[in-house]
């Protein structure tokens, strides 16, 4: 594959959760008819941001993998236009709970599960209330259009994630995201430095990045006090970090472009980052304290 049309998409999410899933197919298609192969959904958008509040009635809301409504339906959306579609969804795996990602490609098969490997707890983000860590080390998938690599909102604030990544040899890294407002703190915007980080990523691995994130205001159902306001600003950087479309914080819509593959991985060749790394140098890596193992 050498040239790849890629969308990242945002929208809003509310309690009407079949209104939820309607208007993420109306964005597929959207992107689909623009010509895109590979479409990014956000975070968990069959559902609000319910890690807003700790309160185990959400719990009710995780499918498992194998009778999951939504990957089912939007697998079968994924078969009908042809295109790639990584999809986030709540999973349920016996007693143990996950956010998840499986990556639904052109044909309508669901290549697997991908298990978010860093799971927050701030106020406003509180997921470790309802996901275990994830158990599946990093995923990439080959699909109809590429190689992709995916984590979930804050894998994506760490390199080592990205770098994880590439040494699969994907060929593009996706992240779908639920970020806006601090609850804890005010004063905070993070939307520049939540877009820097990853074209960060992209930068020191020469790979192109996209992010899906949510808009709109979501609301506690245990405290009215408790509000959130995600921030959007979904967007596809090239493998350099340069900006090649960007969503602004409130519409909902979908972002396409074209990635030349072929070019990005000559550049690889080119720069050789991976030819020089020095693996056994790195093993500070391997404990919390970084102290060499």
């Amino acid at each position: 594959m050498s040239l790849l049309t890629i969308a990242t998409t945002q929208m809003p999410c509310t309690w009407d959760l079949p209104g939820n899933l309607d208007r993420a197919e109306q964005l597929v298609r959207e992107a689909a008819a623009q010509g895109a192969q590979v479409i990014l959904l956000q975070e968990l958008f069959a559902t609000p941001y319910f890690c807003i509040e700790q309160h185990h009635k959400h719990l009710a809301l995780a499918e498992e993998y194998q009778h999951s409504g939504v990957l089912k339906r939007f697998a079968a959306l994924a078969k009908e236009l042809g295109v790639v579609l990584p999809l986030s969804w709540f999973e349920q795996a016996g007693n143990a709970f996950f956010n998840s990602l499986s990556v639904a490609d052109a044909d309508g098969r669901l290549l697997g599960v991908y298990r978010k490997t860093h799971i927050p707890n701030a106020i406003g983000y509180q997921e470790k209330e309802y996901f275990s860590p994830g158990d599946t080390g990093f995923r990439v998938w080959d699909t109809a259009f590429g190689r992709l690599g995916v984590g979930i909102c804050w894998d994506q604030w760490f390199p080592e994630t990205a770098r994880c990544l590439a040494l699969q040899g994907a060929e593009v890294l996706l992240f779908p995201t639920a970020i806006g407002s601090e609850p804890g703190c005010a004063t905070l915007d993070s939307r520049d430095h939540w877009q820097m980080t990853m074209r960060g990523h992209a930068a020191a691995n020469l790979l192109p990045v996209v992010a899906a994130n949510r808009v709109g205001r979501e609301v506690a159902s245990t405290d009215t006090a408790l509000q959130m306001d995600f921030y959007g600003s979904s967007f596809i950087c090239n493998h350099k970090g340069k900006l090649l479309a960007e969503a602004d914080r409130d519409t909902t819509g979908v972002r396409v472009h074209r990635l030349d593959l072929s070019a990005m991985r000559e550049d690889r060749l080119t720069w050789g980052i991976f030819r020089d790394r020095r693996p056994e140098m790195y093993s500070g890596l391997l404990t919390l304290d970084g102290r060499p193992s």
